[in-house]
Order: C-alpha cells, then sequence, then structure tokens
C-alpha cells in the first residue's frame, strides 16, 4: 500500500459559525457543504470540518499551518476579532508568540468550538 496526499479533519458543532470561520477569518478555499461536512482546500490539502452533535473537549492542537511572517499572521487574527491564547510556563511576547528552543516562533489560537489551532513561523 502506497499512502498519498493526506486529508485533515477537525469537528464543529455549528456548521454556518465554522463556515464562516474559516473561510472568513482564516481565508481557506469553500469546496463544498455536505450532509457530513464542511470542505475546504489548505494548500494541497483538503481540510473536512465533520458536522458532529457534540464535541469533546481537546487540549491539544488540532490543526497548524506554516506561515512566513508571524506578526503579520497576529495582526490578521486580530483585526479577524481571533484572541491567541497564553499558555502558563510558556514565556509568550507581547503579541502572545512563543520563542521555541529550535528558533520556531508559534502561537495558539481557537475555532468557533474550541479546537486549538497553531501559527508557525521557522528560522530561515
Amino acid at each position: 500500500m502506497k499512502l498519498d496526499t493526506p486529508i485533515l479533519f477537525a469537528a464543529t458543532t455549528n456548521s454556518k459559525q465554522s463556515r464562516k470561520f474559516y473561510e472568513e477569518a482564516l481565508g481557506l478555499e469553500f469546496v463544498a457543504d455536505d450532509p457530513y461536512a464542511l470542505v475546504f482546500r489548505s494548500g494541497r490539502l483538503q481540510l473536512r470540518i465533520q458536522k458532529v452533535k457534540r464535541k469533546p473537549k481537546i487540549n491539544y492542537t488540532v490543526l497548524g499551518w506554516v506561515v512566513k511572517d508571524i506578526q503579520k499572521s497576529v495582526r490578521q487574527l486580530s483585526k479577524a476579532g481571533i484572541e491567541v491564547m497564553r499558555y502558563d510556563g510558556l514565556d509568550q511576547d507581547a503579541d502572545g508568540v512563543w520563542h521555541a528552543p529550535s528558533g520556531a516562533r508559534v502561537l495558539w489560537f481557537r475555532d468557533p468550538d474550541d479546537n486549538t489551532l497553531s501559527l508557525t513561523e521557522y528560522p530561515r
């Protein structure tokens, strides 16, 4: 068996709110709304936001994206009304960006269904 391109999955209990968030706030390309999921394109990958009646609280990052300029991304999230998460014990800067020992810069935020999402800028 040879596995090819992965499909990303997350879940929503409110597909209208979720579509608005992923399409408008994050700028993902909307592909379809079927009875089971919202479908978006994220780069070359497909993201399926599964429609569920209940969703458990998940205390870890479920989706993340690489960005070239995390400061620009912070400003865009803020402009869209999205709050950056802060974690006790992590030395995050004034914008909520954590500077990892590897040199990567990471920030976290939540979607309307309380899924934790992240953006990472890797050192050049």
